[in-house]
């Protein structure tokens, strides 16, 4: 059976490069399309194409650019469904999962439309110091110029929506690398975004295999920023080679929650199942890590566990799937290896831990210390560890115990703990009595450690996507 043949946008125009690669279904390994496989030539291209069309972008209205922000929401509003199914052929993620995620990501780009009015600047009181009388002191944002975004394969359109919609909303040209796996949603958006009115040049999409272009991507000093989203390991090395250069690094994590014993373990038990499981634990802040108190532990591990047995397996496609593939074989297999791993050195298995193919059952571990992989490195799969301890300082030691900081949780009624635990958790964000799994996408959001470098979340990356300039007038010449 033929496949088509995807085309890469490079000077407003969709072209084929001399290279392809199979794009497969993670759920039933089919052909789904044919995806050009970029080269540094190509990248090249893209970001000339990208800094010519800079000034256009400069000089456009934020009026103008929040309208075709708007309208993108719009057109995305209507063909949802459309792009959810998408979402599902080419990532597996369920598709009630992917319905929520397009629904964020129209939500996302019409936080974009909002902030694109909002680039504020200040007045400063300049007669504060004495050399500073008689003059009048300001400042404004101006957009950074090109941008290059690159984008991981668990949110193909809403994490894609996190770059190009604060970065557009700033006056900013955007070069987009998506993850090879999942190319499809980022050819989609370019082509809404050139229906809504976005100017030749603005937007370039090169495909391909990242190791293959990053160099070209980033090493070019006319890419003015690089937003990142992917491992830890991958981010430290962009950094190495950014430079002066602005960057934002959103990283991995092994968020982790602590349950106190003054929680109803019946009210919050299903959404710890739902927030480590969600899309397979394909997510930064999927929870992988619950130190619950000692008191009711053995109560929760139950509770947990037959809560976890109710999720149903299966084609992402049906309406009642929970779960289903991770994005490739040789990432269970990998996961499966860290299972064997902890149970070779005293863990257990409460529930899972079984699998076929890409499929891996919700699994609980017990026994669990903060050596093993499972716990001290990102699983990045629905594997969760639930660890008693004794006093919260304890938890909260626990906790921090990691080279990752992301987001961290605390479910508690007493507010003198929940104040004394966010203050202390070393994460960019604590969430109290949710799971850490908790975001919107307005809120800051970025990590410290290895978790990244800087903020998103639609204002903060706005900010992050400008430079601040400012001016003095002296009133007294």
């Amino acid at each position: 059976m033929s496949v088509d043949k995807k085309r890469q946008l490079i000077d407003g125009e969709w072209i084929f490069s001399n290279r392809f690669y199979p794009l497969e279904n993670p759920y039933n390994g089919e052909i789904i399309a044919e995806i050009c496989r970029a080269d540094e030539s190509d990248v090249q291209k893209a970001i000339s194409s990208a800094y010519r069309a800079q000034e256009v972008m400069r000089e456009m209205p934020a009026f103008k650019r929040s309208e075709i922000l708007y309208k993108v929401s719009e057109i995305l509003e209507f063909r949802k469904e459309e792009f959810a199914k998408l979402i599902v052929l080419e990532s597996g993620k369920p598709i009630n999962a992917a319905r929520g995620e397009m629904q964020r990501t129209v939500e996302t780009y019409r936080l974009a439309a909002e902030e694109a009015k909002r680039l504020y600047g200040e007045t400063i009181p300049m007669d504060a110091s004495a050399g500073g009388t008689g003059r009048i002191g300001l400042t404004w944002q101006e957009p950074l110029g090109v941008v290059v975004a690159i984008t991981p394969f668990n949110f193909p359109f809403n994490l894609v929506a996190h770059k190009l919609g604060p970065a557009f909303a700033a006056g900013n040209t955007v070069v987009l690398k998506p993850a090879e796996q999942t190319p499809l949603g980022s050819i989609a958006i370019a082509e809404v975004f050139m229906e809504a009115g976005l100017p030749k040049g603005a937007l370039q999409v090169v495909t391909g295999y990242g190791e293959e272009l990053s160099d070209a991507l980033i090493a070019d000093e006319r890419v003015r920023k690089v937003t990142f989203t992917g491992s830890a390991a991958v981010g430290k090395l962009i950094k190495s080679k950014v430079g002066l250069r602005k960057c934002t690094l959103e990283l991995g994590s092994n968020a982790a929650v602590i349950i106190e014993p003054d929680i109803d373990i019946a009210k919050i038990v299903p959404r710890c199942v739902e927030t480590a499981y969600s899309f397979s634990g394909q997510l930064c802040i999927s929870l992988q890590r619950i130190y619950v108190q000692q008191s009711i532990y053995r109560s929760f591990v139950e509770a947990f566990v037959e809560q976890s047995k109710l999720l149903k397996l299966g084609d992402p496609n049906e309406e009642t799937t929970d779960i289903s593939v991770l994005i490739h074989e040789k990432e269970a297999a990998r996961v499966k290896g860290w299972i064997d791993d902890a149970l070779e050195a005293g863990a257990e298995v409460a529930c899972g831990g079984e699998g076929e193919g890409a499929m891996l059952e919700p699994t609980v571990l017990l026994n669990v210390n903060n050596e093993m992989a499972v716990s001290c490195m990102e699983t990045f799969a629905p594997i969760v560890s639930i660890v008693p301890y004794e006093n919260l300082q304890a938890a909260i030691d626990m906790a921090n115990h990691s080279n990752f900081g992301l987001n961290l949780g605390i479910y508690t009624s007493n507010i003198f703990n929940a104040f004394d635990a966010a203050r202390q958790l070393k994460a960019g964000g604590v969430i109290i009595n949710d799971a850490p799994t908790f975001r919107v996408d307005h809120m800051p959001y970025g990590g410290i450690k290895d978790s990244g470098y800087g903020r998103e979340g639609v204002h903060y990356a706005v900010q992050e996507m400008t430079e601040t300039k400012f001016v003095s007038i002296n009133t007294k010449l």
